[in-house]
């Protein structure tokens, strides 16, 4: 098709897809049996596979059409990004195709095309492809066949025409400098590739740095020779029959002593070539000898360093594995320890509780005594007012009785005067004194 409309979808999405799925680029190493073997899983549900190739070198394209959406979203989840095998770093890059439109060779296509030409029957087991059948591979050629069939086959080209479906794998060589593909020429002594006087001058530049006269173009394998500025071949390959023919130079023939003279230099220089090249390859060794024995004493060095470090580390860890123990001890101590002291502490909150508890009980009955005791005074205060009022209200009434039978003179007396108490003896001696009295005055009387 002419014209091409990317859009970017995720598989998650509810979106309408296409069954049809292209790989893009297939290295040239990997065979039609290698994609076979990576299909295997997918043939029961591949209806259709085609192989696609362009002017691109060393790859080509696949294109792949399945029963369903879901079995094309199944092959793109499982195949996308990852690499054809261990050995080459491509990697499976997977696209959606819509459709696929046909282009005929005078439109301007170069190769066949799907659809074109159709067999009705597999050429290896004679058996009939129709749409029923899946696996079917369609080679470069137009030829159809099972693909199980077609890997049986153990040639990679086709079993009917012996067309070869995957591109040979060429070289792609390039100036080591710029780059450029084209007007190469590679150093035989060195094999330093680089391009002609009429891109860059980089291989004329490479003579200039080195003095590595010879230099091979890789288009027709002639030897370019910088010291004498000419070609070192007088015999050369025909283009037309390939047979040896007579190299011309500069428009005519060279004559036979020339061409010995020209043979004695040649040898001559590809002597002196031998020896300096000799002495390249000999410096370049001795270069990567002093490199490669540096970096060998540069790895004792670390080797050593690696091991002290590593013993310092054993050391460290025995060490430590030491103080892990003890510390594992002690904090074992510890715990039992802190078990005693939580187990004791718990006694001693508990006997902290009864404590206080009896202490508050002691409290109330302290409280209950005092007030008893207070009450008990107050109560024998109040007994001996009461017994104190009570003897001065006896000894008032006998004091009375007795002064009524006492004649009218002594009753007067005893209005008229005054009686003192003293306070030293006590009111019942004084009580007997007076009565004492009384019954004297009366005898007396």
């Amino acid at each position: 098709s002419n014209s091409k409309i990317t859009k970017m979808t995720s598989l998650t999405e509810d979106v309408r897809r296409s069954a049809m799925v292209c790989i893009l680029t297939v290295p040239a190493t990997m065979t039609s049996h290698d994609l076979m073997k990576l299909m295997a899983p997918f043939n029961d549900v591949m209806e259709h596979m085609k192989i696609i190739r362009d002017s691109t070198p060393n790859q080509y394209m696949v294109l792949i059409k399945f029963c369903s959406q879901a079995d094309a979203d199944s092959f793109y989840t499982a195949c996308n990004g990852r690499r054809f095998n261990s050995i080459e770093e491509a990697v499976c890059q997977l696209v959606y195709v819509e459709r696929a439109e046909v282009i005929r060779s005078e439109e301007g296509a170069s190769l066949p095309v799907m659809e074109l030409t159709e067999l009705p029957k597999c050429t290896v087991c004679l058996e009939r492809m129709d749409e029923s059948v899946n696996g079917v591979l369609t080679t470069l050629c137009n030829h159809s066949f099972h693909s199980q069939c077609l890997q049986r086959w153990e040639d990679a080209s086709c079993p009917v025409c012996r067309y070869c479906q995957t591109p040979e794998p060429v070289e792609e060589n390039k100036c080591f400098e710029c780059g450029v593909q084209e007007n190469l020429w590679i150093c035989l002594i060195c094999g330093h590739i680089g391009c002609g006087r009429y891109v860059s001058r980089h291989a004329y530049k490479h003579f200039e740095e080195t003095q590595h006269t010879y230099a091979m173009q890789l288009t027709n394998h002639r030897v370019w020779d910088y010291a004498g500025d000419n070609y070192v071949h007088r015999l050369v390959a025909s283009k037309t029959d390939g047979k040896m023919v007579q190299f011309e130079c500069e428009g005519v023939m060279c004559h036979a002593e020339k061409i010995d003279a020209l043979q004695l230099e040649y040898s001559y220089l590809l002597t002196s070539q031998l020896e300096s090249q000799r002495i390249y390859w000999e410096n370049k060794i001795v270069h990567l000898e002093k490199e490669t024995t540096q970096e060998i004493n540069n790895m004792k060095v670390k080797f050593k360093e690696t091991l002290e470090r590593c013993d310092n580390l054993e050391r460290r860890l025995g060490e430590l594995s030491k103080d892990k123990l003890g510390v594992e001890k002690k904090c074992t101590q510890l715990g039992a320890r802190v078990m005693k002291l939580s187990q004791e502490l718990e006694e001693e909150q508990e006997m902290n509780r009864c404590l206080r508890a009896n202490q508050t009980q002691l409290q109330a009955r302290l409280l209950e005594e005092e007030q008893g005791r207070k009450e008990t005074e107050h109560k024998d205060a109040t007994i001996a007012e009461l017994q104190e009022q009570l003897r001065d209200v006896m000894f008032y009434l006998e004091t009375q009785q007795q002064i009524q039978h006492l004649p009218p003179d002594a009753r007067t007396e005893i209005q008229d005067g005054q009686i003192n108490i003293p306070p030293g003896p006590s009111d019942a001696a004084a009580a007997s004194c007076g009565r004492g009295r009384r019954g004297r005055g009366r005898k007396r009387k």
